[in-house]
């Protein structure tokens, strides 16, 4: 059995691809960005007079992406606490990981989901930080 999630209460995708989908007891998640919902606004983003960005807020930044994830489960009838393999993409790999592990200890205390975190180059909005993950649940 298979289910495709959608929702306005999480940032509209950048493509042709649903918020998530389910198979079987599993929940993956499209790639999940810091936007906020209803909205391209980036929390934290400053650009400079020609619409380029100069400065980004990247806490901000984590706590939007992982509203975001929070948001994209509960819609697909998971909790935080299902969640299993997490992938994290980075555009700033030496500036902001130790923000990043730092803000993940707080928000996943007590799951053990996996985790792996790659630096990239960048991403398709101006983002730093990306999340795609997957979360185990109960049977049908």
């Amino acid at each position: 059995m298979s289910g495709i999630i959608r929702t306005d209460a999480a940032p509209a995708p950048v493509g042709a691809y649903p918020h998530a989908r389910r198979v079987g007891n599993l929940l993956f998640l499209s790639g999940v960005g810091p936007r906020v919902p209803g909205s391209n606004q980036v929390p934290g983003n400053v650009h400079d007079h020609g619409g380029s960005l100069a400065a980004y807020d990247f806490e901000a930044q984590c706590r939007q992406v992982f509203a975001n994830v929070r948001a994209v489960l509960e819609a697909s009838g998971a909790h935080w606490e299902d969640l299993v393999d997490v992938t994290v993409f980075l555009t700033d790999m030496a500036r902001d990981f130790p923000t990043y592990n730092r803000l993940y200890a707080e928000h996943f205390a007590g799951v053990d989901a996996c985790r792996t975190t790659l630096g990239i180059s960048a991403l398709p909005t101006p983002i730093a930080i990306e999340l795609k993950c997957v979360a185990a649940l109960p049977g049908p």
